[in-house]
């Protein structure tokens, strides 16, 4: 059986829908990822028997039956959920930590009777996505420069599920090949040291996002286009840290095999 795998900007089309704040079902959100990653077995009209053989997760299938807009999940579903993204690793064990003491002040209790709301759920999200390049307390500073005051939502210079969007949209609109690594064009080859023209690229589009927020001074669109480079940046580190992974799975579980 095939995984039923999200990108991070598919995900985040899912939370949106569920949210409201896109004119999808999440079931159609879903039908679109499918179907991008199927796209030769359905020219060839196979699609039935791609489908048949894809693992659609408990979690995905509850999505799908929402009908109350913002509805919230258990921390069981957030982590089931996180999983379900391309190259992250969630336990329940780290995002109870990370809910009870490493970021209480940030997550906060749950905001819907027992569950956490989206919000509350893009924001472990993006700490999966940070914490493949910065320590604990980095995060912490960098989550402060953006969201200031934990307790009140109203002084947020941008809402959790909105940058979550954002710099899951800008990898991927930089992976055009899908080959989950950043595009360069322009490069003169034979030339080392061009490693800055990926981090003007980079910051280029996270200047442009920040520069449509209305309602914030020069400083904070500075600050929420350095979060949008360094989350971007970690999801390519996320990456090269799964592969490396795999590998070593590999060489430990192979070894003395014949």
């Amino acid at each position: 059986m095939q995984m039923f795998q999200l990108t991070r900007k598919q995900m985040a089309g899912l939370l949106l829908s569920l949210a409201g704040q896109i004119d999808k079902t999440p079931l159609a959100v879903l039908r679109e990822a499918w179907s991008r990653a199927h796209q030769i077995d359905i020219r060839d009209g196979k699609s039935l028997g791609a489908f048949m053989s894809t693992s659609l997760p408990p979690i995905f299938e509850k999505m799908i039956k929402m009908k109350q807009r913002g509805e919230g999940f258990s921390l069981t579903d957030i982590v089931a959920m996180g999983n379900q993204i391309e190259y992250t690793h969630f336990s329940v064990t780290s995002v109870q930590n990370w809910v009870k003491r490493d970021f209480k002040d940030w997550i906060g209790s749950p905001r819907l009777g027992k569950k956490y709301s989206i919000d509350q759920t893009a924001i472990l999200f993006i700490i999966e996505d940070l914490k493949a390049a910065l320590d604990f307390e980095s995060i912490r500073k960098l989550l402060a420069l953006v969201f200031n005051d934990p307790h009140i939502e109203a002084d947020d210079l941008i809402r959790p599920l909105q940058l979550y969007s954002a710099y899951s949209s800008i990898f991927e609109d930089l992976d055009a090949n899908n080959d989950q690594v950043l595009d360069l064009s322009g490069h003169e080859s034979g030339m080392r040291n061009q490693d800055h023209m990926l981090e003007n690229l980079i910051k280029h589009r996270a200047d442009q996002f920040a520069s449509t927020l209305t309602g914030l001074e020069e400083e904070q669109r500075e600050a929420v286009s350095h979060m949008i480079f360094i989350a971007t940046i970690s999801v390519q580190t996320s990456y090269f840290q799964s592969l490396a992974r795999r590998y070593w799975n590999a060489a430990v579980f192979l070894q003395n095999l014949n």
